[in-house]
């Protein structure tokens, strides 16, 4: 009894002192900066984050006293600081990025001669972790960092089809264990993925191949298909551990481990 009373109490502490409130809007705040964004305006931020301005600067500024934002002195507008920096690194060496997952999009990208992408699942959308340029003068452009939709070209199909999306395609790209898309988020651009796994067949994420539907076409891309498909494996046995030596089959994938 005295230990729920305990914690009772510490939940009521933590609510009354606004901390869990105040952990949101400090996350708001971060999430309000864009890709392109250099510095932003504290009225600009107020105005993303759903916040009055006295709120947004003093967040600010205890974000900055930890080095999260940093202001520009000239017209106290804001950006992204170093920790923010430190926080993405250790994030993208939680996949070992440096060892095993750009050396696989670099391989690839020599066999093909086109784009690859390591792609991630970050609740409703899907992440571009780390991305090789081909070598052809016209190629499909996504930075590191892009945010882009799941249900909408391959490598966000192929992560809705193994986090156990229901119907079709999914139940096709779980049999097949890759997919195929031509012109679904941009009209001229093509794209072959395939899910990569790590221990306990938890998926981990997407490999893909992009380039201009001109150049990629539906034959090339299934030949395409086997290639990343066996990279998809290769890099799914160094993520795991050695745990997983086969492609994802439907038999083998278990969407509740």
């Amino acid at each position: 009894m005295k230990k729920q009373t305990e914690s009772t109490s510490e939940s009521t502490e933590t609510r009354e002192s606004g901390g869990v409130i105040a952990v949101a809007r400090a996350m708001r705040l971060l999430e309000a900066f864009q890709v392109d964004d250099a510095f932003v305006s504290l009225a600009e931020l107020s105005r993303r984050a759903g916040m009055h301005k006295t709120t947004t600067l003093r967040i600010a500024r205890t974000l900055a006293e930890a080095r999260y934002l940093v202001q520009r002195f000239e017209d106290g507008a804001w950006r992204l600081g170093p920790a923010t920096g430190w926080l993405g690194a250790r994030y993208q060496a939680s996949f070992d990025i440096n060892n095993e997952i750009e050396p696989t999009l670099l391989a690839l990208t020599r066999e093909t001669g086109e784009s690859t992408s390591f792609f991630v699942r970050e609740g409703d959308v899907r992440t571009c972790l780390a991305r090789v340029e081909g070598p052809k003068a016209i190629r499909h452009h996504i930075r590191v960092g892009e945010v882009l939709p799941l249900e909408k070209g391959s490598p966000g199909r192929v992560l809705l089809a193994f986090s156990g999306e229901a119907g079709e395609p999914y139940e096709t790209i779980r049999r097949d264990g890759f997919y195929i898309s031509i012109g679904e988020r941009e009209p001229e651009i093509a794209s072959v993925s395939a899910p990569v796994f790590g221990t306990n067949w938890r998926l981990l994420g997407v490999l893909s191949v992009s380039g201009p539907a001109g150049r990629l076409s539906q034959a090339k891309l299934r030949a395409y298909a086997k290639l990343v498909n066996q990279k998809a494996s290769q890099l799914s046995y160094a993520l795991s551990g050695g745990a997983q030596r086969h492609a994802p089959m439907r038999t083998q994938w278990h969407p509740t481990l």
